[in-house]
């Protein structure tokens, strides 16, 4: 855990969210500022700054991600309609915390380019 990292206090239990998974390698929690009518954040608990920062180990941690990205799609009825998931990389991809995490967007049809 990184001392001044939101995620990881949000993934320690430091600080409140709505969980919407947990597993001993990713937390989800519900976005609090939500870009669409389901906005989840699949959270590594293990603190990568950013998708810049992975190497080959963090191979099986991506792809669990995936899998809960899809399985979470699934629970929350999104994949008939379709969704997006989104990593944002660095300042000007738009990552405001230095955490790697991935969005989850769906229950609307998303536009594209997203801006």
């Amino acid at each position: 855990m990184t001392v001044d990292c939101l995620f990881c206090k949000i993934a320690a239990g430091q600080i409140p969210a709505v969980i919407v998974y947990e597993d001993e390698k990713i937390i989800a929690i519900n976005d609090i500022n939500p870009a669409a009518p389901v906005h989840v954040l699949l959270i590594p608990k293990e603190h990568i700054a950013s998708l810049a920062d992975i190497n080959e180990q963090h191979s099986p941690l991506l792809a669990h991600i995936q899998l809960i990205a899809s399985k979470l799609a699934k629970d929350l009825k999104i994949t008939e309609q379709g969704y997006r998931l989104v990593n944002n990389c660095g300042i000007w991809g738009g990552q405001t915390v230095l955490h790697l995490h991935y969005h989850l967007l769906g229950g609307r049809e998303l536009s594209w380019p997203p801006g």
